[in-house]
């Protein structure tokens, strides 16, 4: 029987293995370590053996602290890795913030297929996976040509856990120009640049792999039968809970260094690829409306070494000015992608006005999101702007709907060690948090977005 699951949960900003214990489904234990790209030739690249090093570090001590029945896996999207027939990487695994695909700009754009088919807007630098395999093939031609699988970044992970080379939907679905939602097989872009060959099988992200190697598992102490799960893409881990415990419509909003928003039975709209909304493909291989913008990254860079509290004078001061900063504090992505960021009435800003105004920016731009992609129902936001209890009252503000506060301190660990879970759920939902009562708060939605879109 499978009761503690150890998540690996690659973040762009942080990596993570958590311990989740299926029957309360908590987290009882976590390591992290940041996460950065290696700047060395011959492009930005993730360190892979840093974090390999890291993860199987974790699984030895976790395994220590109570043992591990099984390993899931979850990554950030746009990023996935060449290997050759050993294995081995034939070319480092490619950081999506490289500017270097947008180079070969005209030359993909010529191949890439339409919104229409994948779902998938052109986005900058390599956040379509596609334009990375495109200009490695292209620059690369040599190392390239030693590949004999393409593998999404969870399913590498797995390879390297248990030999077996696989890809999965909610990876593949993700922004990549790889995959058609509506047929559920890889894209007319696979075919003409003949990459079919070179795409692993496709499995469910709840597929059991198998065991981990024993070389692996002498290393870690883990029993070597220890099963390793497919994986799964880090929003949809997110989803996952809700999908097979809520009933639509509802909304879920997956917070980290990216900000995705996810419509489950909403209204049906015209998705617009031009502000940053895209067809994501959920756990259970259907199509899910989503949009998305750097929030957690526009958060760091707002606050980054300034105080992060606040008092209800603060709030109330805030709503009184209307105090307001306007996207975009990140070019090149989200609702807005080539507004500049501009603060009004902001004279004289004490540190928890400023604080509450950020907040308030990023529940806004939550907001616009939701609304672009037809989102309906409760919304429940996951990860670390779940904490901010001014995000969620202006989130539910804008939407005129209840927002969820999860209680998890990341929905991705939690999601991800589902797929190893064959029982029912015993998730607590957490705070459920309803519009404010104070027209001060509509207001101010009102007046941020008549700025916004002027």
């Amino acid at each position: 029987m499978i009761r503690d699951v150890a998540v690996i949960d690659i973040g762009k900003t942080n990596a993570k293995v958590a311990l989740v214990d299926l029957d309360t489904m908590q987290e009882v234990a976590l390591r992290r370590m940041a996460n950065a790209p290696v700047r060395h030739a011959p492009y930005p690249h993730h360190d892979v053996e840093a974090l390999w090093t890291f993860i199987l570090n974790s699984l030895a001590d976790l395994n220590h602290e109570r043992r591990i029945d099984a390993i899931s896996i979850t990554t950030h999207g746009a990023t996935g890795a060449l290997v050759d027939q050993s294995g081995e990487l034939a070319l480092p695994v490619l950081d999506y913030e490289f500017d270097g695909p947008d180079r070969l700009a005209q030359e993909y754009d010529a191949v890439r297929p339409p919104f229409a088919e994948t779902g998938t807007p052109r986005l900058p630098v390599g956040l379509n996976l596609g334009a990375q395999f495109f200009w490695q093939q292209r620059r690369f031609p040599a190392e390239f040509a030693k590949a004999t699988a393409m593998l999404m970044y969870p399913q590498y992970w797995a390879l390297r856990l248990t030999g077996i080379a696989v890809n999965e939907v909610t990876s593949l679905g993700c922004h990549t120009d790889l995959w058609n939602p509506w047929t559920s097989d890889y894209s007319s872009l696979v075919d003409r640049m003949g990459w079919r060959p070179l795409m692993a099988p496709v499995r469910p992200a709840k597929d059991r792999l198998g065991p981990i190697l024993p070389v692996f598992a002498r290393r870690t102490g883990l029993d070597p039968q220890t099963p390793v799960f497919c994986g799964l893409h880090d929003s949809n881990a997110s989803l996952l809970p809700h999908l097979v415990s809520e009933q639509p419509p509802f909304s879920v909003v997956s917070t980290g260094t990216w900000v995705v928003s996810m419509a489950v039975g909403g209204r049906k709209v015209e998705l617009d690829p031009a502000r940053d909304t895209l067809v994501n493909v959920n756990a259970l291989g259907d199509p899910v409306p989503s949009a998305r913008f750097m929030g957690g990254r526009e958060f760091s860079m707002l606050t980054d070494g300034r105080p992060q509290e606040w008092l209800d004078d603060d709030v109330a001061a805030v709503l009184a000015r209307q105090v307001l900063l306007l996207p975009s504090t990140q070019r090149g992505s989200g609702p807005f992608p080539h507004r500049d960021a501009r603060w009004v009435n902001a004279e004289d800003l004490s540190p928890g006005q400023r604080f509450a105004t950020i907040s308030f920016y990023l529940a806004l731009m939550t907001a616009t999101c939701l609304e672009l992609i037809g989102g309906d129902g409760p919304t429940t936001v996951e990860g670390p702007f779940a904490r901010n209890p001014l995000f969620i009252n202006m989130l539910a503000a804008a939407t005129e709907r209840p927002v969820v506060a999860s209680e998890t301190s990341t929905g991705t660990s939690i999601g991800a060690a589902l797929l190893a879970s064959d029982g029912a759920l015993a998730m607590s939902k957490g705070e459920r948090t309803q519009p404010p009562a104070d027209p001060a708060w509509q207001a101010y939605r009102q007046v941020w977005r008549k700025n916004a879109t002027a």
